[in-house]
């Protein structure tokens, strides 16, 4: 999706906790991702947004960044900020996105320079338009926000409730070919609790699962980074394809075919870094 690859793990760290970059950076989490929208107060943003910009300056390519929504004003001003930087990280969140307009903005302002950029889908509104979203020009990866999503619901930050929505992000991600990056799960206590839910975001088509604690960062990987074992059959199963020039052909018991290769070939491309 980028020079840095299909994201498994994305870890959040406050904007306004630049003493905690560092000790984000050295977990194992495929990006890190300061904070400068729901963990930082508005009589913070500018103080975050100034040692966001400082320490992305620094050419670390795991770090990007998410701002503020573009209908607010800590948005706009981060992306005029932005546009001023020496540089820009490699991913950009952006926050409550409802329609592509938005992207376009970004866009637009950041010029040739921009980055990829990752909406995240937090409302009902937002998830209506989800397929000119994910298919908008320079969108890498789609984010589903579930925290928002519950609020505006009324109902609990949990699987149940919110699988239907997660149901509709996947299949407007799938339809306009990008990732989908799940949203943190909040109980910190509750390891289990944790690989369970990276489960079923994997069974559902998730590629990646965003955390918020460095503690959360091994489990998920555990989950969604494809073992040597998986690694290797696909591998073979790329081999017999090839082999049969692109036919249906018998492996392993099964029958091989385009549609079955694609799902071979995610896992290449996620390929744990260890196997890399």
């Amino acid at each position: 999706m980028t020079a840095i690859g299909i994201i498994s793990t994305m870890l959040f760290v406050p904007g306004s906790k630049p003493d905690r970059f560092g000790k984000a950076l050295a977990s194992d989490a495929d990006v890190v991702c300061i904070d400068l929208e729901d963990a930082v107060p508005e009589s913070g943003k500018g103080e975050a947004r100034a040692a966001a910009i400082a320490t992305i300056a620094e050419g670390v390519d795991r770090l990007v960044l998410r701002i503020n929504g573009m209908t607010t004003r800590a948005g706009l001003e981060d992306l005029l900020a932005l546009a001023d930087a020496p540089r820009l990280p490699s991913l950009l969140f952006v926050p409550k996105v409802e329609n592509a307009a938005e992207i376009a903005i970004i866009r637009s302002v950041l010029g040739a320079r921009a980055p990829g950029i990752v909406p995240l889908i937090e409302t009902v509104k937002g998830l209506d338009a989800i397929g000119s979203i994910a298919g908008a020009p320079g969108v890498a990866a789609m984010m589903f926000g579930g925290g928002d999503f519950a609020a505006e619901l009324g109902v609990d930050l949990a699987w149940g409730p919110l699988q239907a929505a997660r149901g509709a992000f996947i299949l407007g991600c799938a339809g306009a070919g990008v990732p989908a990056i799940d949203v943190p799960f909040i109980r910190l206590d509750d390891q289990q609790g944790l690989v369970e839910e990276t489960r079923a975001a994997k069974a559902m088509g998730f590629t990646g699962k965003a955390a918020i604690h460095p503690a959360q960062v091994d489990p998920i990987n555990a989950v969604l980074r494809p073992t040597a074992e998986e690694v290797a059959e696909a591998r073979q199963a790329q081999d017999a394809f090839q082999a049969a020039g692109g036919a249906a052909v018998r492996f392993n018991g099964r029958m091989l075919e385009a549609p079955i290769m694609r799902r071979y070939q995610r896992i290449l491309d996620m390929r744990s870094k260890n196997d890399a």
